[in-house]
């Protein structure tokens, strides 16, 4: 297994990233502070170019690449963030780019991915799908696989999130952060253990997708079969190795949470705070304002982890929630 990346590693991502990524701001919401019973610091990488986190851990890898390997061009398989941050760090450095998408990949994200100048190849419905896909591209063509969340560069830029948040609130009890692979988890576990100064790392993902709750539990990676959620982009059939190694040192809670939880959480966060978030993004929040959290933390970091939202999706959750 590739070696994890380290603090340094981070710091020299957020270098390396700047002026191509956006520091996203932390915005308070005193409605949602009530409903939480904490203070929340909502850290919107919904606001983050291509809208998700994605952009930062995509950037520094292909950013990383050697420029003679990076000229054959780059391939990943992604349900749509991480698809979209790679065809944007392929449209700037100019080379070719391809995309395994899931058959049911919501089509805001399909067309985000073409509008930036990347092939689209459909690949099944499961991670492992797309994977294979992936790899069968790279053979054929000698494109570079970037994966979206088992890598030590993409962790390094993931965690520049977290480096930010925490430097823009001064401090924190706790870091929430929503799990599909682990690439943000791993990245918040690596700068929290050196700069948050006693903060707890808690780990949230759909019931219906738990891969990571259920390693933690065996105490070694675990498969799981993801069943149907509306957080489209938190359901891996399991975790990255590399993330996994990482968050089982950083990670204190791992909780779960229901679709009728994170729909609330997105439409809360909507009409409350103006932001919009797709479910995936919304379910770190949906922890936090469902009060699940152990130990009741006073202030609470929320990684709002993206915000490209089918339309009819949203419309369907505002006329449940409200």
């Amino acid at each position: 297994m590739t070696t994890a990346p380290t603090f340094e590693d981070v710091l020299a991502a957020r270098e390396r990233l700047r002026g191509r990524v956006i520091e996203t701001p932390v915005l308070r919401s005193p409605a949602l502070d009530s409903i939480a019973g904490a203070e929340l610091y909502l850290k919107c990488e919904n606001l983050q170019r291509i809208g998700a986190f994605k952009a930062r851990g995509a950037m520094n890898a292909v950013l990383c690449l050697p420029e003679d390997r990076r000229r054959a061009g780059v391939v990943t398989f992604s349900s749509g963030n991480h698809g979209q941050a790679v065809a944007l760090a392929a449209s700037e450095l100019g080379i070719k780019a391809w995309v395994a998408m899931p058959t049911d990949a919501p089509g805001v994200k399909v067309d985000a991915v073409r509008s930036l100048g990347a092939e689209v190849v459909f690949a099944g419905t499961t991670s492992a799908d797309r994977y294979a896909e992936a790899v069968a591209i790279s053979e054929r063509t000698g494109a570079v696989v970037v994966p979206p969340f088992d890598d030590r560069d993409v962790i390094a830029g993931q965690a520049t999130a977290t480096l930010e948040l925490l430097e823009q609130t001064g401090g924190l009890d706790a870091v929430v952060v929503p799990v599909g692979g682990g690439g943000l988890l791993a990245g918040a576990c690596l700068v929290v253990r050196t700069r948050g100064a006693g903060a707890r790392v808690v780990a949230v993902e759909p019931s219906a997708a738990n891969a990571l709750q259920e390693s933690l539990r065996r105490g070694e990676r675990a498969r799981v079969t993801p069943g149907k959620t509306i957080a489209d982009g938190l359901k891996p059939v399991e975790v990255g190795g590399l993330n996994f190694a990482i968050a089982r040192e950083g990670v204190a809670h791992a909780l779960t949470v229901e679709d009728d939880e994170i729909g609330r959480a997105a439409v809360r966060l909507l009409f409350s705070a103006k932001v919009l978030a797709e479910p995936s993004g919304a379910a770190a929040l949906a922890a936090a304002l469902e009060r699940k959290i152990p130990g009741g933390p006073r202030r609470v970091g929320v990684i709002v982890s993206g915000g490209n939202v089918e339309p009819k999706v949203l419309v369907d959750l505002i006329q449940k929630h409200t």
